[in-house]
């Protein structure tokens, strides 16, 4: 099976957030999907380990931010590679609040979408919410990041809690531990800095 058919596939790249009291949870997600019209509805996956899940699944609501392709990595990395448990995420960031309460970044964000939850499905590792759209506004006329762009520009990587995440099979090679950056061949010089980034070589493991 050639692994690499499923990044063919159209996806975009999102902010995902929620609120319960004071606690913030946002990540990167590319599952957010429009479903209905009339009622205009969304649905969006994420992983049961995922902290935003959890507060998702309390608060009963989330807000969604559509990523332009300007987006840069540290933020990729501050969402999309990180605990909500463990970081103020949006500390550094615009941050807003939504008409239900849900907490959104207009960083980057080309676009944003408030949504309720109306149903929710347990996929086993995941669980699908289907949130009803309270409202939605355009914030940008950037290009959107698509899921194919972060991978053939950004040389991102995938976070393993993702639906798509892949294991690395046969790949020779150094990845960054900040940005998700693969430097593409062995031995990574010394003096080596991440072009996204800009760590430094130690910063990198290799991948086996």
């Amino acid at each position: 099976m050639d692994l690499k058919a499923f990044f063919k596939l159209s996806y975009g790249l999102y902010v995902i957030s929620s609120s319960v009291g004071d606690h913030k949870a946002g990540c990167v997600a590319n599952t957010l999907n429009q479903v209905t019209n009339d009622p205009a509805r969304m649905s969006v996956t994420l992983n049961k380990d995922n902290d935003t899940m959890q507060t998702i699944a309390k608060s009963g609501r989330f807000a969604a931010i559509v990523l332009s392709e300007s987006t840069n990595m540290e933020l990729i990395k501050t969402f999309g590679f990180q605990s909500s448990k463990d970081t103020d995420k949006f500390s550094g960031y615009d941050t807003k609040m939504d008409e239900l309460g849900s907490p959104y970044i207009t960083d980057h964000a080309t676009a944003r979408f408030t949504c309720k939850v109306v149903n929710q499905i347990d996929l086993g590792t995941h669980v699908m919410f289907i949130g009803e759209v309270e409202s939605a506004e355009v914030l940008s006329e950037e290009p959107v990041m698509t899921y194919a762009y972060y991978h053939q520009v950004k040389n991102g990587a995938t976070p393993k809690n993702a639906p798509s995440y892949q294991k690395e099979t046969k790949k020779v090679g150094w990845r960054c531990t900040i940005c998700g950056y693969i430097y593409d061949g062995d031995p990574l010089p010394e003096d080596y800095i991440c072009p996204l980034c800009g760590a430094p070589a130690s910063a990198f493991e290799k991948l086996s």
